[in-house]
């Protein structure tokens, strides 16, 4: 068997177009989509980049594997401990070892594990290409690299490769010979004139005269990736320099795919396609980042074109993406790990069995630290540090109604809180009683000066704050963190 594991950064379902978005940013996933299972509720555990994949691969929670967030003791995965044996049981029962174990050559083209130094991310493989970009790379560079491995293993019956694309992660980098597919075809946003000023004037990390994250500067290396935006003209090329990157990648991998069809195992492919997380774009007043534990950020996509799957399938079932290894080593008949906290779903590829979750719990420690809780219509978020965001402790959006999480309704339905509460409140318990470790890692972020991208010079940017027009908003940081 041969499975192909598509994996683009930073994908966010509702902008393609199997998920219905109205740009054309996905013509070959799409068709891809339409041969397979397309998954509608499908939530990263752990955001963003590392978090998430440490879930994925240990087919663990980041409260019981420990990677939760991108700097400090919380981005390292735990050790083991005395228990370990000559080789470590984790990475034994990893994701990526699931496909060795089931008589599959496996290779991996991605510059993850060095961008993180999360060396555990190549456990499993037996070959590992990094084209050195350390995620700051285009796709231009790793589509070479995956088209030769397919051409010299054309006659390989059984094999798992992975490639990895970054194009639509910031700074949006798709090669300016691209073009903007996009550049006449306005803009359809929600984000209507009012909402854009009341953005304007917000304070935060990645706010819209913030995209560098604390700065305005834009870097000339990144032409796509403006510094500020403020106003519909700036708004569209935000949104154009991240559906190009969408674009792009999509031409990249519609490459393969076709060199598949070309050597006549297309057909007999299982092929993949998911994300480690979405990206903010305009939610909470964030664009160009992924940094809450939200819709935006934890919604990912999930298409899987399984042989003798039927085609043209649409799961709405509640699911984690560390779901999927269960469901890999279900479908493959290898057995499965006690540790881990996955749920299999291959009955819903063999039959189109439901087989998803009440709830889910949502966690972000990078940027700021988050937990929330996903049932129903409801996203219930709790914010322990808010990554100067001004958030308040507790909020409720009603995701059927309130996509964009414009209209925090905590104060009229307090029950839908406190059931939202109790469900981060169960699985947090059911979590450290699994756990060997005595510690919330969350804990440790926060003693640690909280989240990685926190750790910045607050007094400068509160001085920028107060020389852009938005003193309130410095004022209210100034009080909540104390600043003179």
């Amino acid at each position: 068997m041969r499975i192909l594991f598509i994996d683009i950064d930073t994908l966010r379902p509702d902008h393609m177009g199997c998920y219905g978005y109205q740009r054309d940013t996905t013509p070959c996933m799409d068709q891809v989509c339409a041969e397979g299972i397309r998954f509608d509720q499908y939530y990263c555990s752990d955001a963003p980049c590392l978090p998430s994949r440490a879930s994925l691969v240990s087919g663990m929670f980041g409260i019981r594997n420990g990677a939760v967030g991108h700097g400090g003791t919380a981005a390292d995965r735990r050790l083991t401990g005395p228990k370990r044996d000559f080789t470590d049981i984790v990475d034994e029962n990893c994701f990526h070892n699931i496909f060795r174990r089931a008589g599959m050559h496996t290779a991996s083209v991605s510059t993850f594990a060095e961008r993180h130094s999360s060396w555990w991310f190549n456990a499993g493989f037996n070959e590992c290409y990094n084209v050195g970009g350390r995620g700051g790379e285009s796709g231009e560079a790793v589509l070479p690299v995956a088209l030769d491995w397919l051409r010299r293993n054309k006659d390989r019956d059984n094999w798992f490769l992975h490639v990895h694309l970054w194009d639509p992660h910031t700074p949006y980098r798709a090669p300016e010979s691209f073009g903007n597919p996009f550049a006449d075809e306005p803009l359809d946003t929600w984000i209507d004139g009012e909402t854009l000023r009341r953005h304007v004037k917000a304070a935060g990390p990645h706010t819209i005269q913030d995209l560098g994250m604390y700065t305005g500067d834009q870097d000339p290396r990144f032409p796509r990736q403006p510094g500020s935006a403020v106003d519909q003209e700036g708004l569209k090329r935000v949104f154009d320099g991240y559906d190009c990157g969408i674009r792009y990648a999509d031409s990249l991998v519609g490459q393969i795919f076709d060199l598949l069809r070309e050597q006549g195992v297309y057909d007999d492919t299982a092929i993949i396609i998911t994300s480690d997380h979405g990206e903010n774009m305009g939610e909470l007043g964030i664009y160009c980042e992924h940094g809450t534990a939200d819709q935006p950020t934890c919604h990912i996509p999930f298409i899987l074109k399984w042989p003798g799957a039927k085609a043209g399938l649409v799961d709405r079932e509640l699911h984690y993406s560390l779901d999927l290894l269960p469901t890999m080593a279900e479908l493959l008949g290898v057995d499965p790990w006690e540790n881990w906290d996955g749920q299999s779903y291959a009955g819903t590829v063999t039959d189109g069995t439901p087989q998803g979750r009440d709830s889910l719990v949502l966690s972000q420690m990078a940027h700021v630290c988050q937990r929330s809780a996903r049932f129903g219509d409801w996203l219930y978020v709790r914010t322990y540090h808010d990554g100067y965001h001004l958030f308040d402790r507790e909020m409720l959006f009603n995701l059927k109604e309130d996509p964009y999480e414009q209209h925090d309704v905590k104060d009229q339905h307090p029950e839908v809180c406190a059931q939202g509460a109790k469900i981060i409140l169960d699985w947090h318990d059911q979590q450290m009683m699994k756990s060997q470790y005595p510690i919330d890692p969350m804990l440790t972020v926060l003693q640690e000066g909280g989240p990685y991208h926190t750790w910045v010079d607050l007094d400068q940017y509160l001085r920028r704050l107060d020389a852009t027009g938005r003193k309130e908003g410095a004022d209210a940081l100034r009080k909540k963190y104390r600043r003179g």
